[in-house]
């Protein structure tokens, strides 16, 4: 029995670590992010009995070496407890482990630290043996210190692999001749810009892009290995920042030649701690640029870089004054119509992208390709074919014939602002938003999710919030309205929410989707 309880106990160890590893990779791997959620994520209940167990073991250990044996096998069903519940937890969330290289190399390691302590337990008489299979109970009880354990333990073998995929990627972008790098940065609206420009160059160029959200120097490193091409001549770089340094990061793998900076904001405050770090990383991306003599683009219409940036970028938007910009815009549920103006050219265009902030995002890129050497009229016939970008003001069908618009990965406080007017302009049918608000916006995160709950009061029939704590600036934001109440839902999951939509949802009902959180967030 002692042996099976020891085997018991290695498996609930790694059982237990599917879920530790997925909130671990979701908080980037960041071990005071991780911390962060422990805090957040422990019952009361749950928290009670591991301590009781650990009671118990030091008991059994204090007492006998024979009680301890004895013991193992309700450990081993606790701990077997654990392991099931982490895995249903991974199974039923929102955004599962993704079982990365470094996933699996931290597994492997985790897995032999395991089975040395079980083999070693098992195998070893006295007080060596003893404390082994203490220290193999104690990690499958607490998993989170098996997890940090392995992250802190396999650092320095991290460091060595990013290194030598970081020079492989510089090795292969030497390789292609005549390759131009353009890098897009901005508190929002880069990925939407980035599918944007590359659509429009693509009309003459061939051209790469890093896609989805792949904005991190790994996730870089990781397009250019796997997708660069010897043919390729324009690579569309999406550079994404939490820190200071970490667009120069990017900057220094690819070397940018050209630069478009969408917008300075409120992201990420709990790590830039203030606007200024925003701006002066975001920046990072004009320093690169200058260094090779290149042109970098920038959203004027962008409070932040309007008041900050000197003459030296390029600035875009509606002002009459910008070489580039958005003239007689007109736009509703069926997208937009407006005149380009690109220098001394002017185009008339039309989109089916929702939302004032995507005129914005096509301009930048219209502008950008205009100076690399696409027609105005190949810019026009390339922005009439635009497509929305998946899970931003993304139109589908959705339950008993309703309309979803699928804005799942805006999460900033202006976009979800434009968001809401959208879902105002859907006029003469039942209007609902599901969000959970906005998250790592500092000190500011109350403010901005108050107002836009008191935004969502004005336009919405119906209003569904989810997270039971996460809602509360939300909720305080419609009672400043005169909202009626009764149609306000608060639901603990997205899987809630629907099922609450799904009960007055119709043929004549669009949904607003804003902000789909993953699981660390949701409280």
């Amino acid at each position: 029995m002692f042996y099976f309880a020891t085997a018991v106990l290695a498996v609930s160890g790694i059982m237990s670590l599917i879920r530790q590893y997925q909130m671990l990779q979701q908080n980037s791997y960041f071990a005071k992010r991780y911390f962060g959620w422990i805090g957040s994520d422990i019952k009361p209940i749950f928290l009670i009995i591991r301590l009781v167990m650990l009671g118990l073991l030091i008991w059994a250990v204090v007492l006998s070496g024979d009680i301890l044996s004895n013991s193992l096998t309700l450990f081993a069903a606790c701990a077997l407890y654990f392991g099931w519940r982490g895995v249903a937890d991974n199974s039923n969330s929102i955004k599962k482990l993704v079982f990365t290289a470094r996933i699996k190399r931290m597994f492997f390691f985790s897995g032999a630290v395991l089975l040395a302590l079980g083999l070693c337990g098992s195998l070893i008489q006295g007080i060596a043996g003893t404390v082994c299979t203490v220290a193999l109970t104690l990690l499958s009880l607490f998993p989170e210190f098996l997890c940090l354990l392995s992250l802190f333990a396999l650092k320095p073998v991290e460091k060595l692999v990013a290194r030598h995929y970081i020079n492989d990627a510089k090795r292969i972008l030497k390789s292609v001749c005549d390759l131009e790098v353009v890098g897009i940065t901005g508190s929002y609206g880069k990925t939407g810009t980035k599918y944007i420009l590359t659509r429009i160059l693509s009309e003459r160029f061939n051209v790469l892009c890093t896609p989805e959200s792949f904005n991190t120097p790994m996730g870089v490193v990781r397009t250019i290995r796997e997708r660069m091409r010897a043919d390729t001549e324009i690579f569309v770089c999406e550079m994404g920042a939490k820190n200071v340094g970490d667009i120069k990061e990017i900057c220094d793998i690819v070397h940018p030649d050209t630069g478009l900076i969408t917008s300075v904001g409120p992201q990420h405050l709990e790590t830039f701690k203030s606007i200024d770090n925003v701006f002066k990383t975001k920046f990072e991306l004009f320093d690169a640029v200058a260094k090779k003599g290149g042109e970098v683009f920038a959203n004027g219409d962008n409070a932040v870089i309007r008041e900050r940036a000197d003459g030296s970028v390029i600035l875009y938007g509606s002002d009459s004054g910008f070489k580039y910009r958005a003239e007689n815009v007109t736009g509703g549920r069926g997208g937009a119509s407006f005149d380009l103006v690109l220098g001394e050219e002017r185009v008339s265009v039309t989109t089916k992208l929702l939302g004032k902030h995507n005129v914005l995002n096509i301009v930048g890129a219209a502008g950008l390709a205009y100076t690399m050497g696409v027609s105005a009229k190949d810019i026009a016939f390339a922005i009439s074919r635009l497509t929305p970008t998946e899970h931003r003001l993304e139109m589908k069908s959705s339950v008993k014939g309703s309309l979803l618009i699928d804005d799942a990965y805006n999460a900033n406080p202006e976009g979800c602002l434009e968001a809401v007017n959208v879902l105002g302009s859907f006029e003469g049918m039942q209007k609902v938003i599901i969000t959970p608000g906005l998250v790592e916006l500092g000190d500011k995160e109350y403010e901005y999710n108050k107002a836009l709950g008191t935004a969502a009061a004005k336009v919405c029939d119906k209003i569904i919030f989810v997270g039971i704590k996460r809602s509360e600036p939300l909720v305080d934001g419609v009672r400043e309205t005169e909202f009626n109440e009764e149609n306000m839902f608060i639901a603990s999951s997205f899987k809630e929410a629907m099922e609450i939509y799904s009960d007055f949802a119709d043929e004549n009902s669009v949904v607003l989707l804003e902000n789909d959180l993953p699981d660390n967030y949701l409280k």
